[in-house]
């Protein structure tokens, strides 16, 4: 059985999966003209959904394609097939998101950005920091990323509430609601900390009434999908300090055009997409198991339900 690769570092896939596998029969590339040469022979994919979706494009379809990123709206798009199974990438972005937003929460209290300022000035910044003990978070979206993420930040003494596509008791969490509640939780949260998947329920729901609940104080933080933001909105938002201020890792469009309003935004800092890579060996040791699931027959571990997008 042919496995074709579908990725920019498609040789480092090839060495983890024949280190670990010497039998498998290998077949990668970057390049969307050789892939689709390659494709017609392979019924199981695994690759970045950018390239994928040039596959499909094509008329080429997989059995079974294996998603290297946890998000798969490209493969979602109007007119592309859907008769096919399809898994994206759970269990392995954990550690690395909660460092992403450990990274941040820290920053905010420790108020590094303003002391880097106050050097660059030459000013003594002498005030007193404060601590994540006692803080709330507020975690929206608490699939396995915002499990993990809570799991990592509740040894700091952070309050930790959820927003799940269902209330649901869940550790350790003091309350998982459903998104109908987030008016409400936002408006008790220190920070907001949105890592919910793209589907037509999420998009715009950080609009200006929302971010009127925010404390005047709360740190946002988007690590989720671009699409949930209503841009303009946070921006306004920034300016009336309704909150303190934003992070941002995701944007609608990547990368951000050069006029974006994010660009200068008072109290907003870009990160560029860069808050949980994917980890080729993690993801190769994933596939390996959902191979081994797949040939067995098996349920496949992140299955996407074409019909909730996820």
């Amino acid at each position: 059985m042919s496995i074709l690769i579908a990725e920019h570092d498609h040789s480092r896939y090839a060495e983890l999966l024949r280190a670990a596998e010497p039998s498998l029969e290998l077949r990668g590339s970057a390049d969307p003209v050789e892939l689709a040469a390659l494709a017609a022979d392979c019924p199981i994919w695994l690759g970045q959904p950018d390239l994928l979706v040039h596959l499909l494009r094509r008329g080429c379809k997989p059995v079974w394609a294996q998603s290297t990123w946890a998000g798969i709206t490209p493969l979602l798009a109007a007119g592309l097939p859907r008769d096919y199974r399809l898994t994206r990438a759970v269990g392995i972005f954990g550690q690395v998101m909660a460092e992403y937003v450990l990274t941040y929460l820290l920053a905010h209290e420790r108020e590094v950005l303003a002391r880097l300022t106050s050097q660059a000035l030459r000013q003594w910044n002498g005030r007193l920091p404060h601590s994540l003990a006692g803080r709330r978070a507020l975690i929206v979206g608490c699939g396995d990323i915002g499990q993990s993420v809570a799991s990592f930040l509740a040894p700091f003494g952070l309050e930790l509430y959820g927003i799940a596509r269902r209330p649901r008791p869940l550790e350790p969490f003091r309350e998982v609601a459903g998104l109908e509640a987030l008016g409400r939780l936002v408006g008790e949260a220190d920070y907001v900390i949105n890592l919910l998947p793209d589907t037509p329920e999420t998009q715009d729901i950080y609009d200006a009434a929302l971010f009127a609940r925010f404390r005047p104080s709360a740190l946002f933080i988007n690590a989720g999908r671009g699409s949930a933001v209503v841009d303009a909105d946070l921006v306004a938002a920034l300016k009336d300090g309704h909150l303190a201020g934003a992070v941002i890792d995701v944007c609608r469009q990547e990368p951000l055009p050069p006029r974006h309003p994010f660009w200068t935004a008072y109290g907003l800092l870009l990160t560029g997409h860069s808050a949980a890579p994917t980890q080729p060996p993690l993801m190769a040791r994933l596939f390996l198991d959902n191979l081994a699931r797949y040939q067995a027959g098996e349920a496949l571990r992140g299955e996407v339900d074409f019909a909730r997008g996820y």
